[in-house]
């Protein structure tokens, strides 16, 4: 019966580069799905008679790419379970086209037979249009995913789907990231289309000043001479820094300091990351993190200068660790959910230690942790067996249980016993915090800055009127107290009216 699914290329955007078996399939009455109208050969297929309906439409109403390749692959494979159809796609077909891919892996899962026919790529005119041989070195870097995919400055670059001014603009600034402001950019546009081809070299700094890109627009940069192997955030300067600080005409405070002598800044900075967390502080998150990777340098200063290992080993030991763990990521390994990839992500670390003998779960747990922390994390990794109530229904139990034992140790005059009941106490509330998905150490915090809100308001209060705190009666205490509870109340619904004010583009 032939292919359910034949994906074709419509070539790079001429007539006359469009492949004859291609040509042949269109005209062979299946049914014809083609990616995007906005390509010359459609006007084309168009004047010749050639039936066919486009996913344009999918642009406009999908969240963003991956959303719209997504549907149009479900699409197509919907539409091949039913009737034989034809898919066409600008240039090859299996160059940077996320919905041929798609419909290549799940295709042959649904029994559907996929053909391919290729055709010539934006890449072949544009080595032409240039003089290119790409065997002398080429990088493909698509324009719209350069989050992901980063140009290599050593060797000669090709960005494609550079599609608009405001694509070009992003573009611009990431490649400024990697080379200099004047490094030459060569424009080309509908290479090898007759009347539509322009080729223009400009400096990279002057990218987003042109105005005339389109879907057929793509950027070459020659190899940067020197900028092979460069780092996109080079630690080099930081750890510069802190080599001189601790050299022999550096700071004396810094040259004293030891690996013991650092924990405590260590984990002040640790605590004041995640109180810019907590106080949705992107500005002193940003220097709170900064602060936090200073400690890691310092660190990692000091291991050097002991022969034990350097911040480079540091970052080639995580990245590497990285890829191991994730197996689901950078492998073949499928996961179902999250907590799969924390059993295999415990597996995989178990092999990397080599453990010959069973050795407590719970041992990973470091017992530096503060204490709500540590019991979390406990109870979740005894969780991962099924050591567990089945909801929280039976840790509020535990809970209400643990109370009355506190109640019976004081009743009895047993006060020895107390601080072990109370223990038991609090690990059940972190228990029940856990089951219900609320963060027993960040809920903690959250009461302790909202007594420091309401105390400070008490002592405003007594400051008014001019006498000591200790001076007021507890009745005159508890009732501000209930005062600064109303103004919160208050302050929170002024906050939300005005959120709820905010411009779309703030409140998304």
């Amino acid at each position: 019966m032939g292919a359910e699914i034949t994906v074709v290329g419509l070539g790079p955007g001429h007539p006359g580069h469009l492949p004859l078996s291609v040509w042949e399939v269109l005209q062979g009455g299946k049914r014809v799905f083609i990616r995007t109208e906005q390509h010359p050969v459609v006007p084309w297929l168009k004047e010749k008679g050639v039936p066919f309906k486009t996913f344009d439409y999918l642009y406009e109403t999908g969240q963003d790419f991956q959303d719209v390749y997504r549907y149009m692959a479900e699409t197509l494979l919907s539409e091949a379970a039913r009737e034989p159809l034809v898919f066409a796609v600008p240039g090859h077909p299996l160059v940077a086209e996320e919905a041929v891919r798609l419909v290549l892996q799940e295709g042959p899962r649904r029994g559907l037979k996929v053909d391919v026919l290729p055709a010539m790529s934006f890449l072949d005119v544009v080595c032409a249009a240039l003089g290119l041989d790409p065997v002398n070195g080429l990088h493909l870097v698509d324009g719209l995913r350069l989050d992901r995919q980063k140009p290599v400055p050593g060797v000669a670059n090709i960005v494609f789907q550079v599609y608009s001014r405001l694509v070009a603009s992003d573009v611009k600034l990431t490649l400024m990231e990697y080379y200099p402001e004047t490094h030459p950019v060569t424009v080309i546009r509908a290479a090898g289309v007759p009347d539509l081809e322009r080729i223009e070299e400009h400096p990279l700094y002057e990218l987003d000043r042109l105005d005339w890109f389109d879907h057929l627009t793509s950027l070459y940069l020659p190899p940067c001479p020197g900028a092979a192997g460069q780092c996109h955030y080079p630690l080099d300067s930081l750890v510069e820094v802190m080599a001189t600080l601790r050299g022999e005409r550096g700071c004396p405070w810094d040259r004293e300091q030891t690996h013991r002598s650092l924990r405590p800044f260590l984990l002040e900075e640790a605590y004041e990351v995640l109180e810019a967390i907590d106080q949705e502080d992107m500005y002193k998150l940003c220097e709170e993190l900064g602060d936090l990777l200073l400690q890691i340098v310092f660190h990692s200063q000091l291991a050097r200068e002991q022969g034990f290992f350097n911040i480079n080993d540091v970052v080639k030991g995580i990245t590497a660790k990285m890829l191991r763990r994730h197996p689901h990521v950078f492998g073949d390994i499928s996961v179902r959910d999250s907590a799969e990839v924390l059993a295999n992500w415990d597996k995989i670390k178990a092999r990397e230690k080599g453990k010959q003998e069973p050795v407590s779960i719970l041992k990973e747990v470091p017992r530096s942790l503060p204490a709500l922390m540590q019991a979390s994390s406990i109870q979740a990794r005894a969780a991962r067996v099924g050591f567990d109530w089945p909801d929280y229904r039976g840790a509020l139990d535990k809970v209400v249980e643990e109370l009355q034992e506190v109640r019976q140790v004081l009743s009895g005059g047993r006060t020895a016993e107390l601080e072990r009941e109370l223990g038991d106490l609090l690990f059940a509330v972190v228990n029940l915090s856990r089951l219900l998905g609320v963060e027993a150490e960040v809920a903690l915090t959250g009461t302790i800055d909202r007594f420091r809100r309401r105390f400070q308001y008490i002592e405003e209060r007594a400051r008014q009127c001019g006498r000591d705190l200790a001076s007021f009666t507890l009745d005159q205490l508890d009732a501000w107290w209930e005062e600064a509870k109303k103004v919160e109340q208050i302050e929170k619904k002024r906050n939300n009216f005005h959120a709820g004010r905010k411009p779309k583009r703030f409140s998304e």
